[in-house]
């Protein structure tokens, strides 16, 4: 027989073992061949009994299981069982696929009958560096407020002390198959009332039973008695799990949560965590398990790190346990900030897959621009600065709904968002747009008065470095290289803007034009050799330059029309801009900067500023700005995944971005890509609020 330790952990041959999946349904989970990598899975039951194979997969004890079983003793082969792992995934269905999977050589977890490979990992001593991860682990876990299924709010908990009744699925195999029944469960309930007079007893339904798809096992009557509580939300657990002041299951997994939470755990079945003398146990253990007394920690190491393979969510390659704790939960504090029910107004087509990407789990219903919303709608979401006249006229009402104002990252794409290149960042301000400074937005708000902690500075300190060393800016188009030109003393950037752009409406109150912008900065810096850049949309003909380029050239020594960023910002002393980002990117590698308008990064005391907002004021550091403008505003979603990361990891992916071929537009691309130059043309009211 393959031991499976050694399968799990070693490298495979070089052609890769081979193994059996006769199962259609197993084999249509779309992340099972990653799950077992690199493993090659033979499909099929013709196959299976055809093919040269090392093991047959079989899943868990379900009937399906019967044939998988039939060949391997055919055959004479290994039967290996599978099983979600205890850290599943975010949803469940298709959209939610296992992003973790436990292989057993032995049988399963939740046999308690016969031997698991888990049940023989469990008792293993551990050294001092196995002990320090798993008391990491705990940390970890409850830190990021996972559980086997993560895509659900907390289920609030109620008032006063309670302990906590957890219900199953009728016909759960674990029941079965972990020395339990039918009575079971309201011998468990019947034992939570008489040993907590005192406390209300709260009952957990399973979250299939909440949505009506399955039964449970506990038989309430109705109305329920006075000290009982019903919680049928299917919500997540950890807030109930927290705060319990004892936790009673038959054979649930919320029992092993339970003690990474310290609670005190009552079995009424056997689970794979029950009879190592960690819970009060109803039933007793089986002979295998009585002379091994090991920690929590063990418990945990076995369950969580040695028995389990998981998969990193972004990547699809195989990940450690902390990976996707990380990633699950980065998932879940994103989803659980959004509102569950949005409008969402003027979004075009080619848009609005992007929008579901930045607002997952919430129900979104997409409406025309001016369109009116629904009569009952609580929160509203919107590109940029303007409302179409829908919105418009309920805002006024009272009490108005929650309104989201949506735009690009300062980290965008590889390419220009007129060109409908899909941002890898968002931002999602309540509270105004970090381009108006006519009111606060939650990028002000934050710089204005949050307090900084050291560790919040290094993280910037250490992003901006990733994100110099790899020469990004928002959009890392490839350009050709600039020279300085020599023995001039002084050289001045001034980044040209699209003048319809809103953060020129609402962000420069004084000059307006980048024609105004050049002549000021001549008079300015009038021994200086100044460089004009036009907006990048302008030269790609998708946008208006406002301005011709005659007049322009009067005022500057050098008009250049390509030039990577990055590069220029080295060779220059100083950037003059009215709001353009590349004021912040020449902040961020140490450039004098001059705004000559309200730029979010101006007002803070890095830069040189012509006007002042009586709202900032506030000294501060590069990195709480880096902080505050990188990390704690933006949301950035994976280009791979679809799911949030975090702007480190989005870092990585702008850099292996850069250095993939030009995308070809598309004929859809080709067809939209004018479209704000266009409006531009006809006068439009409407336009952009910028490169979309």
């Amino acid at each position: 027989m393959v031991a499976l330790d050694r399968w799990v952990v070693s490298p495979a041959t070089p052609q890769g073992q081979r193994l059996g999946i006769p199962g259609s349904g197993m084999g249509r989970i779309s992340t099972l061949a990653p799950l077992l990598a690199p493993a090659i899975l033979v499909r099929g039951v013709g196959a299976c009994r055809r093919s040269r194979l090392d093991a047959l997969l079989a899943w868990g004890l379900k009937p399906s299981s019967h044939r998988a079983e039939a060949i391997a003793a055919e055959r004479g082969l290994p039967l290996w069982r599978c099983e979600d792992g205890f850290l599943r995934s975010i949803g469940l269905g298709p959209e939610g696929p296992p992003l973790s999977l436990v292989v057993d050589d032995l049988g399963i977890y939740y046999d308690a009958n016969h031997p698991s490979r888990l049940e023989q990992l469990i008792p293993q001593p551990l050294g001092a560096h196995q002990l320090a991860r798993a008391q990491a682990l705990r940390q970890l876990w409850r830190r990021e407020r996972v559980s086997k299924y993560n895509a659900s709010p907390e289920s609030p908990p109620p008032p006063g002390r309670y302990v906590l009744v957890v219900d199953q699925t009728f016909g759960d195999l674990s029941i079965r198959h972990g020395m339990a029944d039918g009575e079971s469960f309201q011998t468990m309930l019947n034992a939570a009332l008489a040993n907590h007079p005192d406390c209300l007893v709260l009952i957990k339904t399973h979250p299939d039973v909440a949505a009506g798809r399955k039964r449970g096992c506990l038989a309430l009557g109705d109305p329920l008695a006075d000290r009982l509580r019903l919680c049928a939300d299917g919500g997540h657990p950890t807030a109930l799990l927290e705060q319990a002041e004892a936790v009673y299951v038959v054979t649930s997994q919320l029992g092993f949560e339970a003690l990474l939470w310290g609670r005190p755990v009552h079995c009424f079945g056997m689970p794979f965590y029950a009879g190592w003398g960690l819970t009060h146990d109803h039933r007793p253990a089986p002979l295998r398990r009585r002379d091994h007394q090991p920690s929590l920690e063990q418990l945990l190491h076995a369950a969580l790190i040695d028995y389990p393979r998981y998969l990193d969510p972004h990547r699809l390659q195989p990940c450690g346990p902390e990976t996707l704790i990380r990633a699950i939960g980065l998932q879940r504090r994103r989803r659980l900030a959004l509102p569950s029910r949005i409008e969402a107004f003027g979004f075009k087509p080619w848009k609005q897959p992007i929008v579901r990407r930045y607002l997952p789990g919430a129900r979104i219903r997409f409406r025309r621009r001016h369109g009116r919303p629904g009569s009952t709608a609580r929160c509203l979401a919107i590109w940029g600065r303007d409302p179409g006249r829908g919105v418009a006229l309920r805002l006024r009402c009272s009490p108005p709904p929650q309104l989201l104002r949506i735009e690009d990252g300062f980290l965008r794409s590889v390419g220009l968002g007129a060109n409908l290149i899909a941002p890898i960042s968002w931002v999602v301000d309540r509270s105004g747009i970090y381009y108006d400074a006519s009111t606060p937005s939650d990028l002000e708000s934050l710089l204005a008065g949050h307090r900084f902690s050291d560790g919040e500075r290094r993280r910037a300190a250490a992003l901006r470095r990733r994100l110099l060393e790899a020469a990004l800016t928002k959009y890392n188009l490839p350009a050709p290289p600039w020279t300085r030109p020599a023995g001039v003393a002084r050289v001045v950037l001034v980044p040209g803007q699209v003048e319809s752009d809103a953060s020129i409406r609402y962000g420069a109150p004084g000059l307006r034009t980048n024609l105004q912008l050049l002549q000021a900065v001549r008079v300015a810096e009038a021994e200086a050799w100044i460089v004009y850049k036009p907006h990048p949309d302008v030269v790609a003909g998708l946008r208006q330059e406002g301005s011709a380029a005659a007049d322009l050239l009067q005022w500057c020594d050098e008009l250049l029309v390509e030039g990577a960023m990055d590069q220029l910002y080295r060779q220059v002393d100083a950037v003059h801009v009215l709001t353009s980002l590349s004021g912040f990117e020449a902040l961020l590698r140490g450039v004098e900067v001059h705004t000559w308008g309200l730029p979010f990064y101006a007002g803070w005391g890095l830069s040189h500023d012509r006007l002042a907002c009586p709202r900032r004021g506030r000294p501060l550091q590069l990195d709480e700005l880096v902080y505050g403008a990188l990390i704690a505003y933006p949301l950035y979603v994976s280009r791979s995944s679809g799911l949030f990361i975090e702007p480190e990891q989005a870092l990585e992916e702008l850099a292996a971005w850069a250095l993939e071929p030009p995308q070809r537009l598309g004929w859809w691309r080709s067809l939209f890509r004018h479209w704000g130059r266009w409006k531009e043309r006809i006068g439009s009211n409407t336009a952009r609020t910028g490169p979309l």
